[in-house]
Order: C-alpha cells, then sequence, then structure tokens
C-alpha cells in the first residue's frame, strides 16, 4: 500500500455515504477538506478537514478532523479509517471524539439524544458495514 491507497481508504468512504444515503447526502472535496451536505447545494451536515494519511508496513490509514457542520456540536473529533495488518489484513472505521448536536447532554435525561442513537449513528454503522464489505468484495483502495 501506499499514500494513494491511504487516500481512496477515505474516497471509498465518502462514496459509500453517498450510496448508502440514496445521494440524500453528498460529499463534496473543497479546499479545506470534505463536506457532507443535504442534496447537492444544501446545507453542510458535516464538515472534514484535509485527510491525514499515514502508511506503514502494518497499517495504511486515512483519518479526517471534524470541523463542525448541523450535526456537530463543534470543531473536534476524528473519522478514522484504516486497513491494518495483525496476522490477516483487516479493515476498520472508527469515529473519536465526536460530539453530535443530536446526542444526549451531559446531565440531561438519555432519551434526549434518541435521534443521535435512533437516525445518526444507525446510518454511520449501516455505512461502515457496507463500506467493509464492499472493500472486501474486491474494490481495494
Amino acid at each position: 500500500m501506499n499514500a494513494s491507497g491511504a487516500h481512496r481508504l477515505g474516497w471509498a468512504y465518502w462514496e459509500e455515504v453517498e450510496r448508502t444515503t440514496r445521494r440524500l447526502v453528498r460529499a463534496r472535496a473543497t479546499t479545506a477538506g470534505v463536506e457532507l451536505r443535504l442534496l447537492r447545494e444544501g446545507p453542510v451536515l458535516l464538515s472534514f478537514g484535509d485527510p491525514e494519511l499515514a502508511v506503514g508496513a502494518t497499517v495504511v490509514s486515512c483519518s479526517y478532523p471534524i470541523r463542525g457542520g448541523l450535526l456537530a456540536r463543534g470543531d473536534g473529533g476524528v473519522l478514522a479509517l484504516a486497513q491494518e495488518r495483525a496476522g490477516a489484513w483487516c479493515l476498520r472505521t472508527s469515529i473519536r471524539g465526536f460530539l453530535p448536536r443530536l446526542g444526549t447532554l451531559p446531565g440531561r435525561p438519555a432519551w434526549t439524544g434518541f435521534l443521535y442513537a435512533h437516525v445518526q449513528a444507525r446510518v454511520h454503522r449501516a455505512v461502515a458495514r457496507r463500506y467493509v464489505a464492499h472493500l472486501v468484495r474486491g474494490a481495494r483502495p
């Protein structure tokens, strides 16, 4: 793997976001990174900085810092997409440090995060499962 393969890990994810949402959510490359928009010219749902690529003997990764958008409480967190060798190669997606606008607020009842748990988080899990399945089927970066 090389930097081109790491970059492809990222774009394969954005392509899967569009497929899974039936293009209701669109990914757009910008000079600052990537935006996920509702439809082509709709509001920015999530904004990501430029990808941070890593290529080594046991890992190839593409990570996007989360910069905000309507579905985020602000700047913070990372979306990471990686192919790692731990015996055999495996694929991993993760979100760290993200504060969803629709999530439960600290000190508030759990039901206040209902929309995040039942919509946004489910969409992310569906995209991640389909993304990994797509790459495993042979559309390797």
